[in-house]
């Protein structure tokens, strides 16, 4: 128990001296989450005043298609962030949760047009806008030292309902989208050709969603984890003082 203490306290001093020696990162962490938080809230007034004036999510996705790739991918940078350690953040989650989100974005609603006017498409645009514009909030008051508590406690509860939310859409939208890709055969390869492979995109959205069964639980988990040592552990100082 002592040693582990003595661990931690060492710990604290390193990330302290890092910090102070890191201004560049810490500023350009703070304009990047800056930027994001406005995408994510420009995505989120575009849908608002769409609804308003159709009055229908059919083409909805249409309008706000550039925008919306354009921040999702422009969340690359998140993987290199946690790479090149300038968050404290595995690498192999935050590559799951964009990389799913790029294949959601460019292999499916973009790829596969029919599907656009889904429902479910709607469902996971409002869970990610949502989601991102509390995380990305949360990042910037972090950085600038001023987190008002309402955003931490939005960012460590609303999950609870819009992770299950999105997870949900995404999974009916790839489902919707199967009997176009079987259909036309869109993106796959097939023999006999000249590099002898074959790639059926058709059985690849099925394991796409088949890996939503283990992947699902452990991201879920990680951030039930992550919300009773924020939230909780915050509880039993302030009983202990």
């Amino acid at each position: 128990m002592a040693s582990s203490e003595e661990d931690g306290s060492a710990e604290d001093k390193e990330n302290n001296r890092k910090k102070t020696k890191r201004p560049f990162v810490t500023a350009w962490l703070t304009i990047y989450n800056i930027a994001m938080t406005a995408g994510w809230m420009v995505l989120a007034v575009a849908m608002i005043r769409f609804y308003i004036q159709k009055g229908t999510h059919k083409g909805l996705y249409k309008s706000i298609s550039r925008t919306l790739k354009f921040f999702q991918t422009f969340a690359l940078l998140e993987i290199f962030h946690c790479a090149f350690g300038m968050v404290r953040t595995s690498v192999i989650v935050t590559g799951v949760q964009v990389c799913s989100r790029i294949f959601m974005v460019w292999f499916v609603t973009h790829s596969i047009k029919q599907i656009q006017n889904e429902e479910s498409v709607v469902l996971f645009l409002v869970a990610w806008t949502v989601t991102e514009i509390t995380r990305y909030s949360f990042y910037t008051f972090s950085l600038l030292n001023h987190l008002p508590y309402f955003i931490k406690w939005a960012r460590y509860n609303l999950f609870i309902v819009l992770y299950p939310v999105g997870v949900a859409g995404e999974l009916l939208t790839i489902y919707a989208a199967l009997p176009y890709v079987r259909k036309s055969g869109m993106l796959s390869v097939r023999l006999p050709n000249k590099y002898n492979v074959s790639f059926d995109y058709y059985i690849c959205l099925i394991i796409v969603m088949l890996s939503y069964i283990p992947l699902f639980p452990q991201l879920f988990f990680h951030m039930l984890r992550q919300r009773r040592k924020v939230l909780h552990g915050e509880v039993m100082v302030e009983k202990e003082d």
